[in-house]
């Protein structure tokens, strides 16, 4: 049985929402306009996904302090959970709702990671201030073996024992591990004694997921999974703000995306969504696909 996830938030924000491409980003839809985060949410439901992620990835201390506001981190965080909670609510379907731990500086930068006795504090927060809304835990866009460490074992001790699950992002080549350059297999084992409850790679190209879902699946029997983008290539550097643009895909049609979301399947996902890029659209042609089965 495949569990569909959603797909993007922050970009299809941005479609919604003038000003949410930069600064604050996603979670400047919570402060201006938190309909836009249901009916966000929403839509994903409608196109199949039964399993949403909370619009919390931009609710830490560092992009917050962007408007002076971070102090209010763990208000944002838990208005982002109670959003999703209420989408789910005004559905028919059963959803889960996964609660996002991101990573605390920047994405797909393993040199900015904080520290353990830096990051442990605000991820002690980040659960406590998503726990009343929330079915499990999603430390996502994990770059480092540690980051993922620092974020999971939060979870664990602070999540009333709900399920913790952990996705890294990889390098876009298929085998070349994590962004930092660690394997998939170093990062398996450093979170495994903490009994993760499930492994995805997320924010990355659909081949480079393949290939660790194939990796991993020798490894655990624990649930798998993926929720890819649509980025040829990250440039050296990198940030949210910096004028150092992402470079997309054009081959990566709709079409395309549902292929390769089935070959995951094949190697052994059971969890598929979308990430930058992926809007309801492609979350409905991959739910379509999997209930006719093809």
């Amino acid at each position: 049985m495949v569990t569909i996830l959603d797909g993007g938030m922050g970009g299809e924000i941005q479609k919604r929402l003038d000003g949410a491409g930069k600064g604050l980003w996603s979670a400047k839809a919570l402060m201006e306009e938190p309909e836009v985060v249901v009916g966000l949410h929403q839509e994903y439901i409608e196109a199949g996904a039964r399993m949403i992620i909370t619009n919390t990835y931009s609710t830490v201390p560092s992009y917050l302090a962007k408007a002076g506001l971070e102090s209010d981190f763990e208000h944002f965080t838990t208005l982002g959970a109670e959003l999703a909670r209420e989408a789910v609510n005004r559905s028919q379907e059963p959803v889960q709702v996964a609660g996002s731990l991101p990573p605390l500086s920047e994405s797909y930068r393993p040199d900015l990671v904080p520290s353990h006795d830096e990051a442990t504090p605000v991820y002690a927060a980040l659960v406590q201030a998503l726990d009343p809304f929330v079915d499990l835990y999603l430390c996502e866009t994990m770059s480092t073996a540690d980051e993922a460490f620092n974020a999971a074992s939060q979870a664990k001790q602070l999540g009333g024992g709900k399920p913790v699950y952990v996705a890294w992002t990889l390098d876009e080549e298929p085998g070349k591990g994590l962004r930092s350059g660690e394997s998939v297999v170093s990062a398996f084992e450093r979170v495994a004694p903490l009994g993760i409850d499930g492994f995805l790679f997320n924010c990355t190209t659909p081949e480079a997921a393949i290939s660790a879902i194939e990796t991993l699946s020798a490894l655990t029997d624990k649930p798998l999974g993926c929720y890819v983008n649509r980025i040829k290539e990250v440039p050296e550097g990198w940030t949210l703000d910096n004028e150092r643009a992402s470079v997309r895909r054009t081959d990566l049609t709709q079409d395309y995306f549902v292929e390769l979301s089935m070959q995951a399947v094949d190697a052994g996902a059971s969890i598929i969504g979308g990430c930058c890029g992926i809007g309801p659209e492609d979350i409905r042609a991959f739910s379509e696909a999997v209930s006719s089965g093809a």
